[in-house]
């Protein structure tokens, strides 16, 4: 894979962070809007993957979720899937969290994608559930 950068963004997510999740939530997955954009966004630490000529590949947002910080929007673009973009992704929302001195995240995975966090040290907990229409699994993660 090409070079990419990841920048870390506070304060709103940015405009190109916000297209790219409508394009894979909304467009592809079919989430309704209001789920997607859920007004959270002021408080969270948004994260932006970027390519040289500054095309955005991924996102992510971390957000403070009781005594622990929670994953969320994790989107890649479906011809990137696979490149390890979304690893490097986890691993700077990791970093962030470690440096922020969490030692516990959260997410809900989408049911075909679990494999994946499990293979980055995420561990399943309890059953699974449904969220904007799609199966989930909450998981876990203890930062070392």
């Amino acid at each position: 894979m090409a070079a990419i950068t990841i920048e870390l963004h506070t304060g709103g997510a940015p405009a190109d962070a916000v297209a790219l999740r409508r394009r894979v939530f909304i467009e592809e997955q079919g989430v309704p809007e209001a789920d997607e954009l859920d007004g959270h966004d002021a408080e969270c630490a948004h994260f932006l993957a970027r390519d040289a000529a500054g095309r955005a590949l991924g996102c992510a947002r971390l957000r403070a979720y009781g005594a622990k910080h929670k994953v969320e929007r994790v989107a890649v673009l479906p011809e990137l899937r696979g490149s390890g973009l979304g690893r490097d992704l986890m691993n700077a929302i990791e970093a962030h969290a470690r440096a922020l001195g969490r030692r516990e995240l959260v997410l809900h995975a989408q049911a075909p994608v679990v494999a994946f966090y499990e293979k980055l040290g995420w561990t399943s907990v309890g059953p699974r559930f449904f969220e904007a229409g799609i199966e989930h699994q909450k998981m876990e993660k203890r930062l070392a």
